[in-house]
């Protein structure tokens, strides 16, 4: 388990980053869903001691039922994280297996037998041992996601963060990718962090939504998405009319589709007439706490 507690940042732009943010994380798939800009990168930085927070605390539950500080034992931390940075760089004209080894000498694996085994054990666990003798230069986007999560799993961590890692996979490479998050989510705590709705549905138990450094929802996708049963609308409508529904309704989402604007709208009785209920998925929930955020604001 990974406790946070009211975590603060602000830069020196005057951007509160992290508005006092507070979550428990759990051991498996978790969920960290938001706009670009909401904070998510923020708090993996802030977790992965790339930056210093304000205030606040993070602790981490260890095998033997200790806790580390996240905010003052980085070294400790960096024993137990694994962490896949948004923009992972590669050293184009390496091959994977020998800047592996590097990543692994730089963990501490010095016995050459075991780290070998190391290796070669995580290119086979993320599918690319037949591309170890490959430069990295020469991989898809995918495939550099994948070695960006083999070096993440160098030493054994119990807490993996991933930031935006599907940004730009293709369909295959995108399911590929999730399909071995969620393999390393039985056996550890992985942090998702993303902006696209679906990898959160798909793969995490837990979840949680941002926007503009603070939390707006905590919980299972599933729940949240029950609580707006029976209360989202649907209807096609004329473009012209768009700012009208706009002034007049809960308008949680706008999609064009055949060149006309599908609006979902939430509210518990039908809107007017020819608005169809259906059932609310994990982006009508999204949608709905932006909504209300910058109501309260």
């Amino acid at each position: 388990m990974l406790s946070i507690r009211g975590l603060i940042k602000t830069y020196a732009n005057g951007v509160h980053a992290l508005d006092n943010v507070t979550l428990d994380i759990p051991r498996g798939m978790f969920g960290l869903l938001g706009p670009n800009g909401a904070g998510k990168s923020s708090l993996m930085r802030t977790l992965a001691t790339l930056q210093e927070a304000d205030a606040g605390s993070a602790t981490l539950e260890t095998d033997d039922g200790g806790a580390i500080d996240m905010l003052r034992d980085k070294d400790a931390v960096r024993r137990q994280l694994g962490y896949l940075p948004q923009d992972f760089g590669v050293y184009p004209k390496v091959s994977a297996e020998d800047l592996l080894e590097h990543f692994a000498v730089l963990k501490g694996l010095v016995d050459r037998r075991q780290r070998r085994e190391v290796v070669e054990a995580l290119l086979q666990q993320v599918n690319l041992w037949d591309a170890r003798k490959r430069k990295l230069g020469g991989f898809s986007g995918g495939m550099r996601q994948r070695f960006g999560i083999a070096q993440a799993l160098l030493g054994s961590p119990r807490l993996v963060i991933v930031d935006e890692p599907t940004a730009g996979l293709d369909p295959e490479e995108r399911n590929r990718f999730l399909n071995l998050l969620a393999d390393i989510g039985e056996d550890v705590a992985v942090i998702l962090s993303t902006h696209i709705v679906e990898d959160v549905t798909d793969l995490c138990p837990t979840m949680a939504i941002m926007n503009k450094g603070q939390v707006l929802l905590t919980g299972r996708p599933n729940d949240a998405i029950a609580a707006l049963s029976q209360q989202v609308w649907k209807k096609q409508v004329a473009k012209a009319a768009l700012p009208e529904y706009e002034a007049n309704h809960a308008v949680l989402s706008t999609r064009l589709v055949a060149g006309q604007p599908v609006i979902h709208v939430f509210s518990a009785d039908q809107p007017e007439e020819g608005f169809e209920r259906i059932e609310p998925d994990l982006e009508d929930v999204y949608f709905r706490q932006l909504r209300l955020q910058r109501q309260a604001a």
